[in-house]
């Protein structure tokens, strides 16, 4: 009888009863697969118990249990979309839905993106509209603007990322696809745990939230949707941040995509000459932008379809004005204009007014500004000014400031009647925010409310749970307990000029005073500001002056060491003055260019072991080394000037600036034609009266009546003549509010009169409005004034002129207003 061998693999040979297999080796091969190629068609379910006959052909274990195969994408045939068959639902989806403006490069995109992964269902089927709406929003939670970019790195990553989470043209939402609280938030850079997410795995521990939330500009905040309740979250300084100005982000104004972008080149302290070009460009773009949507700017359609009839007889409030560029005045003798323009000075010293298209001469022998008294003019303002181009003959050319158009100056002059600042945007309208102020009910809808200004989160991305934020760490427990002192304050001093005795006296009884309150009641934040001496100490020469200059210093931590809770409590910040170190060691206290650094760390060592001291008695952390943990520390930040401190991110920014601004301002102004106090009728008194009580409108003195300067809180009276009698303190203060606001900018002088690095002249614009500014001018009066929903407060110095043993500082409350007080010592 013949016996049949069997199909498989013959069995090797066992081994002695000596020398047993091991376990492993068993293991995997009763765990080896078959391979699919030689595996049987057709398989007869097997038993349990291996065939005791190999002339069966039965395996020697079981096989597993079949399995279906997992179901194959749907095949979707690619097509060629054109973009133009695109455009009318990608307008509906980006621009009417999301406000978003989509670029040819853009729309061609998306059209190969739809027509590759959506096919010939993209319109039917509803996969294009899907696919659109998934794109803007990622884009918004990317931050990227409201100009859609084709070429931009954040389209392509969005659909590159969008293309794994595809299938049969739909994207997969759910446990296996992207989610969609954080749908295309992650960079398409990170590493596995970041894949894991898209593909519906469960992440590692080092994916944390922040990662989520990076793209919206929340990772620097520390912000979460569900705070613990400890005592780190219910300090609201846990949000205080302190912008450096040559950390702060770095925009240019795009005239053709009319929107922000970031300055790619590197900024350097040495720039080429072409850098300074660009500054004075930007500048006038910035103004130029905010101008044309100011209502007095803007041509009405309907208006301009009316008849001649109609026109002459519309009032002048409805007359809309129009812009001339200078090299347009070509030509045009004894016509009208108005021009925006910067005051400049021709090489033969006559004035002139310069914009981006050429030069004219400028006469204003004859101008007034509006309204009268309202604001300086200096050469390096830029502003408007209204009057009539006359042209000169040939043989009355006067070289580079005549007719001759050398350097871009052209022919004639311009004869200027009104001269005026350009009209100020307020903060609600750049970043289009609407609703009252701090309410739960804010929309956004248009504006600059994408762009993080400042490098801690959008308007549009953390507005709205930054102010929730701030009602319960704030507000609701200032309502619980009101007869406690609000912990919302922040304490700016003016100058302090520690070489005086008496400015230390003055600065123990401040301290003193804040001391006595609650615990848990102290104000959050101190301000201090230079100079922090009276001349320039550096400047001797020699070692001795620097030797000098630190005992200074010293002496300021033994008088802050006596306020140990206030060390532990509050953030303390130093704002350096043109008289500190180390740039006033070759300026010797003179105007030196902006923005400038803080104090170095060689000087002020002594002061941070004192605040390191505190924390390490009262058990806290100093601020190096908290991360999240229960409690905060206080902790003594040198900062540069200017600066921007912000609370609760975009909610609340204020700007911190030492200069001695109205002093240069009235030195480089021009002076411009008064009108004589005459004595008139009646009735031209009556005019005259309502005009000033309509200028005192504009802007509004906040203070108290019992820590008020000179002048106190101005409201508005029935009494024309009582509102007409302006303190010379209030006028003044009004005068250099408007000029500086107007303008949008810190340091509005020519560079010999006040030098700036031009690549980090970003720090000192002002637009859009802080909520707040902080000027310490000792040449001005002290002051608290609310312009434009902007608040602008100087304490001058701490010591009172005319006054002995009398101390100054202001005391503002965040997003209300501040109070100036005095005390005595």
């Amino acid at each position: 009888m013949m016996i049949v061998p069997s199909p498989q693999k013959k069995t090797p040979a066992k081994p002695p009863p000596n020398s047993p297999e091991p376990e492993r080796e068993k293991a995997s091969r009763r765990t080896k697969p078959v391979a699919p190629f030689f595996a049987p068609k057709n398989l007869a379910p097997s038993s349990d118990i291996p065939s005791s006959s190999p002339a069966f052909a039965t395996p020697a274990h079981t096989l597993r249990p079949f399995q279906a195969p997992a179901p194959a994408k749907a095949a979707i045939l690619p097509i060629i979309l054109p973009p133009a068959t695109l455009r009318p639902l990608a307008f509906r989806t980006f621009t009417k839905k999301h406000n978003l403006t989509l670029t040819s490069s853009a729309l061609q995109e998306l059209a190969t993106f739809i027509g590759r992964h959506c096919g010939s269902g993209w319109r039917e089927q509803g996969l294009a509209e899907k696919v659109l709406e998934e794109v803007s929003r990622a884009w918004k939670n990317r931050n990227g603007g409201v100009i859609v970019d084709g070429s931009s790195a954040e389209l392509k990553d969005i659909l590159k990322t969008l293309e794994g989470n595809m299938s049969g043209g739909k994207i997969i939402i759910g446990p296996r696809g992207i989610s969609r609280q954080n749908s295309l938030l992650l960079e398409p850079a990170d590493d596995a745990d970041h894949s894991k997410t898209r593909l519906g795995l469960r992440p590692t521990a080092s994916l944390l939230r922040n990662d989520s939330q990076g793209s919206m500009g929340m990772s620097n905040l520390g912000f979460a949707d569900e705070p613990d309740d400890d005592a780190a979250v219910k300090d609201a300084r846990r949000w205080l941040k302190v912008v450096h100005a040559f950390e702060q982000p770095r925009f240019v104004y795009n005239v053709a995509k009319k929107h922000f972008e970031r300055d790619p080149s590197k900024p350097s302290i040495l720039p080429v000459a072409a850098h300074r070009t660009d500054m004075f460009r930007n500048r006038f773009n910035v103004i130029h932008q905010r101008l044309l949507r100011n209502e007095a700017f803007q041509t009405s359609a309907v208006a301009g379809s009316r008849g001649s009839t109609l026109r002459r007889t519309a009032s002048s409030a409805l007359q809309s004005h129009k812009i001339t560029p200078i090299s347009n005045l070509l030509g045009r003798h004894g016509s009208h204009h108005m021009l925006l323009g910067m005051l400049v000075i021709l090489p033969t010293g006559s004035l002139a007014i310069s914009d981006l298209t050429g030069t004219i001469m400028l006469d204003l022998s004859h101008a007034v500004s509006i309204p009268e008294n309202s604001a300086w003019f200096t050469p390096g303002m830029i502003v408007l000014i209204d009057g009539v181009y006359e042209e000169e003959e040939e043989s009355m050319g006067k070289g580079l400031s005549g007719s001759s158009g050398v350097g871009g100056t052209i022919g004639g002059r311009f004869q200027g009647f009104f001269i005026g600042q350009p009209p100020c945007e307020k903060r609600k309208a750049t970043l289009g925010v609407s609703g009252p102020d701090g309410g739960a009910d804010h929309t956004i809808g248009g504006g600059f409310g994408w762009i993080d200004f400042l490098g801690v989160g959008s308007e549009r991305a953390v507005g709205s749970r930054m102010r929730k934020l701030e009602q319960r760490l704030l507000r609701q427990p200032a309502l619980a307990e009101p007869d406690d002192p609000w912990r919302g304050r922040i304490v700016i001093i003016g100058e302090l000029n520690l070489d005086q005795p008496r400015s230390l006296q003055a600065l123990k009884k401040i301290l003193g005073l804040y001391a006595s309150d609650p615990e848990g009641s102290t104000p959050m934040t101190f301000v201090l500001t230079g100079n922090f001496t009276s001349h320039a100490v550096m400047a001797r020469g020699g070692s001795g002056g620097s030797i000098e200059y630190k005992e200074f210093f010293d002496a300021l931590a033994s008088t802050l060491a006596d306020y140990p809770m206030l060390l532990t409590t509050a953030t303390f910040v130093f704002v350096p003055g043109d008289n500190d170190g180390w740039v006033s060691a070759f300026s010797g206290g003179s105007a030196v260019p902006l923005p400038r650094k803080a104090v170095p760390d060689l000087f002020t060592s002594r002061i941070r072991r004192v605040f390191a001291a505190a924390n390490s008695e009262a058990g806290l952390p100093n601020n190096s080394s908290t991360n999240g943990d229960a409690k905060k520390g206080g902790e003594a930040i040198w900062t540069t000037n200017p600066s921007r401190l912000t609370l609760f991110g975009p909610s609340h920014e204020l700007v911190l600036f030492r200069d001695d601004i109205s002093a240069r301002l009235r030195r480089a102004s021009v002076r411009l034609k008064t009108k004589a106090k005459e004595p008139t009728a009646a009735g031209d008194e009556d005019v005259a009266m309502v005009g000033a009580a309509a200028e005192a409108e504009v802007m509004d003195v906040d203070t108290e009546d019992n820590n008020n300067p000179p002048g106190g809180q101005l409201q508005q009276q029935p009494d024309a003549a009582a509102a007409a009698e302006v303190p010379y303190d209030v006028g003044a203060a009004r005068k250099l509010v408007k000029t500086l606001l107007d303008q949008g900018f810190l340091a509005p002088f020519r560079q010999a009169v006040r030098p700036i690095h031009w690549d980090y002249a970003a720090a000192l614009y002002l637009y859009p409005l802080p909520t707040a500014v902080v000027l310490v001018d000792t040449t001005a009066p002290p002051f608290c004034i609310t312009y434009e929903g902007c608040h602008v407060m100087n304490p001058a110095g701490v010591l009172v002129t005319g006054k002995k043993g009398a101390a100054r500082w202001v005391e503002y409350d965040v997003g209300r207003v501040g109070k100036v007080r005095e005390c005595t010592f």
